[in-house]
């Protein structure tokens, strides 16, 4: 048989007319039945359910109502229904779950802070005392910047012996202080969740980026060297303290662990760039040239030739006659086959040989420019007077002349160059100029009284326990671990990945509905609105541009990025630590299990059996002292205006105007925004809807009252004003309002028709007293 919804509806309104309720909720029953998706019906099933006493059929209703608003994820819509579950069902804490995790969706923070202690307050009648601690970590999260609810939090979860949960509430505060600056704190905090947890690979990285900050970096070091007699090969903790010391500026330290780094891993030799550059900083200048020759080799055979050259300019630039470095870059250019430019340190390296006094190390370079520069005779005439040209070969230089950048040695091949010999690093002034060879690293070259640069180099090498083989150059080897080697700050949460679009469309339709109806302070308020939460969107920006005078601001600031590690295990801990995500399911399993085990009975019984533990009780005082210290004007004035807003578009116009009201008495007419107007003017079109045009005509009123607002506002509400005359059959004053908004705008929303319409009206109602008149 075929549903007949037109005409059950007919027969329900008939029986609700007459005053037979239950007859009405049969045929409403039907109704909702048949058509699930028959919202409004089933809100007036409901509605009904109340009036007779059916509290358990009016929350089914509701909460049907309620999820799917929730589901569609029409926020505000869903908070409405459930507050009306709320105020049949007071204080329960799976409604009130549901309802803080709306509110602090939409960034009502102190309407979630509320729901979620009803929550928590329930799990501790209960004794559920690792769930009550979930509860408050949710309640700490909504202000991020209270570190010292969050430090009393990790306490308590320490008095309950909850290990895990007391380090990541410790990390949580220590971070959050670290970013605004508050070093010592941090420390405090970090330290905490090591004496916790020693091996807890965030809070160790904590403390060393607080002892940096703090300018203690050699603490951190001190501490590091300790852990290390217990984890003498762990890679992780030997890169830590590498960094550590470097910021601590000791140079030492950090050669000395970057070379058991390189013992255990050839690969990172390029650390040791780094230890360099500390020199430098240090103005020790022979110290980096030696750190430098040690690696030099590697880093050609790896194509960082050009990290070298800086590094060697940079040396030079401090002391331009620095023999050591001037044997670096003239390898350099070798390595290049940079004819041009090896002529000119070739030059520069004598020259300063000469003014040394280093006869050896002039005639070396010499022979060397005499060979490129054969038709250059100030070359030989030198060297004559230094006693003859060195005993070098000459088809090296040939072979440099006539070789290609194609010629150029791979990394695989400088790998298996032979290395097993160690030499003697010579300094500036005693190396014999028989030891300064060109070295070709695509071929071994025979034992020769002029030693290679890669000898140079290699007791260094040696010294840090780098063998020279292919397995210790591999290219497979080179790449760096960037985790190793990343930022020294705290680890930091992540954030919520859950995107805006899908809200935004649907809030976006109220904007809608204001705009079309000559709303534009709404519009423009409730644009800045979600500006602030959802950030810039192009939808926003081109309602704006729609609202007339309006000017697009822009007021949402971006945290800034957090830094993340690399250390083996932080993954793990930066998840543990940045459990914050708030979404629509993120509190499901509490839901249910606060619908199952914590019903309104069950809360009755069980509130003299348990106790509130002594340190749970004053976390509890400090979230509900903070939501009383807290300003409410604004939030709250938010809050019940979206929620007024909510009610009226499910026309629950009673609901409605009770929240505004209480809106318009948050606000102020004189307060310098167009809160107070807004609310005036919301409360005049509930009352029209509600078929009250008297009560409408005294909030417009109050609206055209409220100073300093846009002329735009002034002649909607006239607008308005003028059509609650109008539905008040005041045809006269009707006309006055009108004529006031037709002469500002002759064509604003038809009042010309409108005003054509209401004389025709009065003619007619004038035509009929006369004709009255003359029956008399």
């Amino acid at each position: 048989m075929v549903f007949e919804k037109a005409k059950v509806l007919k027969a329900a309104e008939k029986f609700l007319s007459q005053g037979k309720i239950n007859a009405a909720i049969k045929e409403y029953r039907q109704i909702v039945e048949n058509d699930e998706d028959d919202l409004t019906t089933l809100n007036m099933l409901g509605d009904l359910c109340v009036r007779e006493g059916r509290n358990e059929e009016a929350i089914s209703c509701f909460t049907r109502i309620a999820e799917h608003y929730r589901e569609q994820e029409f926020n505000l819509k869903a908070i409405a229904m459930y507050k009306k579950i709320e105020r049949l069902q007071p204080r329960d804490p799976a409604i009130a779950s549901k309802l803080a995790t709306l509110y602090a969706i939409e960034g009502l923070t102190a309407d979630a802070r509320a729901q979620y202690l009803i929550v928590a307050d329930a799990f501790t009648r209960a004794g559920k005392t690792i769930e009550t601690f979930e509860i408050l970590h949710k309640v700490a999260d909504l202000d991020p910047h209270n570190t010292e609810i969050r430090l009393k939090l990790a306490e308590g979860y320490l008095k309950e012996n909850l290990g895990s949960e007391a380090t990541r509430a410790f990390l949580e505060a220590a971070t959050r202080l670290f970013d605004t600056g508050q070093f010592e704190k941090a420390l405090k905090a970090y330290s905490r969740a090591l004496e916790i947890r020693p091996n807890e690979d965030a809070a160790l990285r904590g403390v060393v980026s607080a002892h940096v900050a703090l300018g203690s970096a050699d603490e951190a070091a001190e501490l590091l060297e300790g852990l290390l007699g217990e984890r003498p090969d762990d890679p992780e903790l030997l890169s830590l303290l590498a960094r550590t010391y470097i910021d601590a500026e000791n140079a030492t330290g950090a050669e000395r662990v970057i070379g058991s780094i390189v013992a255990h891993d050839a690969s990172k030799y390029t650390r040791f760039i780094e230890v360099a550059r500390l020199h430098l900083n240090l103005d020790q200048v022979n110290e980096a040239t030696r750190v430098l020759s040690s690696i030099t080799e590697q880093l050609l055979a790896g194509r960082e030739e050009n990290d070298l050259q800086e590094l060697v300019q940079e040396v030079l630039a401090r002391n331009p006659e620095h023999i050591e470095a001037l044997r670096l870059l003239v390898r350099i250019h070798w390595w290049q086959r940079d004819m041009d430019r090896l002529r000119l340190a070739l030059e520069r390296l004598a020259e300063a040989a000469q003014a040394a006094g280093l006869d050896q190390d002039e005639r070396y370079a010499l022979t060397q420019l005499a060979r490129l520069v054969p038709d250059e005779q100030r070359y030989a005439e030198r060297l004559d007077a230094l006693g003859g040209a060195a005993g070098e070969a000459v088809e090296e230089v040939a072979f440099a002349m006539e070789s290609s950048l194609s010629d150029v040695p791979s990394f695989e091949d400088f790998g298996a160059a032979d290395y097993n010999e160690a030499s003697t690093v010579a300094t500036d002034e005693t190396l014999p100029a028989d030891q300064f060879e060109w070295n070709s690293v695509s071929e071994e070259a025979a034992p020769d009284p002029s030693s290679s640069f890669a000898d140079l180099n290699e007791e260094t090498l040696v010294s840090y326990g780098v063998e020279s083989s292919v397995e210790g150059f591999e290219s497979g080897n080179v790449a760096l671990d960037e985790s190793l080697s990343g930022p020294d700050g705290p680890a930091q949460p992540g954030g919520d990945s859950r995107s805006p679009e899908a809200i935004l469309r649907q809030e976006l339709e109220s904007v809608d509905f204001y705009i079309t109806q000559g709303y534009a302070d709404i519009a423009a308020d409730t644009l800045d609105l979600m500006e602030r939460q959802f950030g810039s969107h192009p939808d926003i920006d081109a309602r704006r541009e729609q609202l007339p005078g309006q000017p697009v601001e822009v007021s949402v600031a971006s945290a800034p990025p957090r830094q993340t590690f690399g250390f083996g295990g932080t993954e793990q801990a930066a998840e543990e630590a940045t459990d914050i995500d708030i979404t629509l399911g993120g509190i499901g399993e509490m839901e249910a299990e606060a619908a199952q085990v914590l019903s309104a009975s069950d809360l009755a019984l069980s509130d003299g059996t348990k106790g509130i533990d002594a340190g749970l009780a004053e976390i509890f005082e400090e979230f509900r002292e903070a939501a009383e210290e807290e300003p409410t004007s604004n939030q709250d004035y938010e809050t019940h205006y979206n929620m007024g807003t909510a009610y009226k578009e499910m026309e629950l116009l009673d609901e409605a105007i009770q929240e505004f009201q209480t809106a318009a008495n948050l606000a102020k007419p004189s307060d310098g925004t167009s809160r107070y107007l807004q609310c005036c003017n919301m409360l005049g079109h509930c009352f029209v809807n509600k078929g009250m045009p008297r009560a409408a005509v005294l909030w417009f009123k109050k609206g055209l009252e409220a100073p300093g607002q846009a002329d735009e506002e002034y002649k909607a509400l006239r607008y308005e004003l003028g059509s609650a005359y109008q539905q008040m059959g005041e045809i006269n004053r009707a006309l006055e309002i009108f004529t006031e908004v037709y002469g500002v705008d002759v064509s604003y929303r038809g009042v010309a028709d409108k005003l054509q319409e209401l004389q025709a009206q009065k003619q007619e109602v004038h035509e009929q007293k006369k004709v009255k008149k003359k029956r008399k």
